[in-house]
């Protein structure tokens, strides 16, 4: 292709999510570029700062290398401190075994020598702080919907609807499970679903959540409790579809009793506050990471199941991983080069491919009802809990300080 008019950016991403911002803020936090040269494309951008008293239905389990990425874009200080709160510990137990007994296992933080082992955050003011950091940083956001994407020997285009043209050294692509930058990549994606709906909710409990994240885990899928800053917790609770439509259509008392009944009344009687939505579950990933000019991050790159939501953490990996990549890659101007590119695709394939096969192994371990799936599951997790070395070891890459963690990262 022959050469056309200089690139009007150096990144323009698409999709103005978490993923999506952050990575923007964060060309401009490590200098790899400077204010108006990265551009953020969306079909809209929120106009208004989440409102109200309450937490989201949506919130997200951040691991510290998350934190500290959020700290090195200048975001995590500008959360509100009423939607960000630190957890202690986690107790893991099957529904064979007991919270404090055999088939259990607790992480705690004291253990582990760290102040916390994370933080739940209110899912709405997570994404308004990252578009406005974005905004105060100097990225340009553009909103429009992208049509189509051409990559050139110097540049990638984009024809947006309107019509309008933008030329990038690099596009990335941070538009979620649905992608249509995948799509118009002609990247194919494979997994499977769930045939699961999580449902999610906020309930008062009868029991304090002692600042724990409480997970059983049952034939029908793990339900998950959330310790929140007002003493609630938020509960995901992963489910057979035809279970979901039978939940979902019970009353408000039936429903907190099958929830009481399904957590095994580790906190006690539980008490909805919020209204109940709910999201279907599955695995996928994308072929291909990669193209001429062009990467995936975060949901449109790999969707994990959400037992140990790591969901979002893995997508801020991408971006540090990329970051990294490119602040190596000597100059604006080479961002495009394919070896560069591929070195990201090798990077968080790999990351990517373990974590999602560990998420995919637990889920099929654990739904698993038979007698022998029971007793080696409520076997292993008692044996784990007996190993220090290997407890420290999954707590780590809970953490995110575990793994191939890009250099940056490390030393905040």
């Amino acid at each position: 292709m022959s050469r056309g008019r200089a690139p009007d950016f150096d990144v323009i991403i698409v999709g103005a999510g978490v993923i999506g911002t952050v990575m923007a803020s964060l060309l401009l936090a490590r200098k790899l570029s400077t204010a108006g040269r990265v551009a953020v494309v969306a079909d809209q951008f929120a106009a208004v700062s989440p409102s109200g008293s309450d937490w989201d239905l949506r919130v997200f389990a951040l691991s510290r290398s998350s934190e500290r990425l959020l700290k090195v874009c200048g975001i995590w200080g500008s959360l509100p401190a009423k939607r960000v709160f630190p957890y202690e510990r986690m107790c893991v137990f099957d529904a064979s075994g007991t919270p404090t007994g055999h088939g259990s296992l607790t992480f705690d933080c004291a253990e582990l020598g760290e102040p916390n082992l994370g933080y739940i955050v209110d899912g709405k003011a997570l994404q308004w702080q990252c578009l406005q950091s974005a905004r105060a940083a100097g990225v340009v956001l553009i909103e429009g919907t992208v049509k189509a994407i051409l990559a050139g020997d110097d540049a990638v285009t984009l024809t947006l609807s309107d019509g309008r043209e933008l030329r990038g050294t690099l596009l990335a692509g941070a538009d979620g499970t649905d992608s249509k930058t995948r799509e118009l990549l002609g990247i194919d994606t494979a997994g499977h679903a769930y045939h699961q709906d999580a449902l999610v909710a906020h309930v008062r409990t009868a029991k304090a959540h002692a600042d724990t994240a409480w997970q059983r885990f049952l034939s029908t899928g793990p339900v998950a409790f959330l310790p929140l800053d007002d003493g609630r917790c938020s509960i995901v609770w992963s489910v057979a579809r035809p279970q979901a439509d039978l939940l979902r259509a019970m009353d408000a008392e039936a429903f907190e009793h099958a929830l009481t009944q399904a957590s095994g009344a580790v906190l006690g009687q539980c008490t909805l506050t919020t209204k109940l939505a709910s999201f279907p579950l599955k695995l996928q990933y994308a072929v291909d990471y990669v193209r001429p000019r062009a990467i995936l991050l975060g949901d449109a790159a790999h969707v994990v199941h959400p037992l140990a939501g790591q969901g979002l953490n893995l997508g801020l990996l991408d971006c540090a991983s990329l970051a990294q990549v490119l602040g190596e890659a000597g100059g604006a101007e080479n961002y495009g080069d394919y070896k560069h590119l591929r070195r990201y695709e090798r990077w968080r394939r790999s990351e990517n491919s373990i974590a999602a096969a560990a998420l995919d192994g637990l889920e099929r371990i654990f739904s698993n009802s038979g007698a022998l799936s029971v007793g080696l599951r409520t076997a292993g997790l008692s044996a784990v809990a007996r190993v220090p070395l290997l407890k420290r070891g999954l707590a780590q890459r809970a953490l995110g300080l575990a793994g191939d963690v890009p250099e940056f990262l490390k030393a905040v």
